[in-house]
């Protein structure tokens, strides 16, 4: 866990809003070695898959992921399935990653 980004806020944010340089990018993946970016219909993305032994550890880990999305007025893919929950951050005001994105991240992985 990433101290330094689990311990900020969102920001709001707007159609105008910079999206993550490169430099940024490359800084905050080394903080959070277990997500990956994709690339789904032009927009970069944040995932990382988490596996629990069983669909109630699951659904439980996805409840806190969806407070989390909540209390931060940001708000991520989440996919549940038996022993899986996949999470999807992205900004889609600005159709790809933005800081807050990794603050979440961090967020969520502070919820293990």
């Amino acid at each position: 866990m990433n101290s330094t980004l689990s311990t900020q806020q969102c920001e709001a944010c707007h159609v105008d809003a910079p999206k993550v340089t490169d430099e940024e990018l490359a800084q905050f993946m080394s903080q959070l070695p277990d997500w990956v970016p994709e690339v789904r219909d032009g927009v970069m993305m944040l995932e990382r898959v988490y596996k629990f032994k069983n669909y109630k550890q699951a659904w439980a880990f996805a409840n806190k992921v969806s407070e989390l999305a909540e209390e931060e007025f940001h708000h991520p893919a989440i996919l549940l399935e038996w022993g899986k929950v996949t999470v999807t951050w992205w900004t889609h005001a600005i159709r790809g990653l933005h800081k807050n994105d990794f603050i979440c991240a961090a967020k969520t992985d502070a919820l293990m």
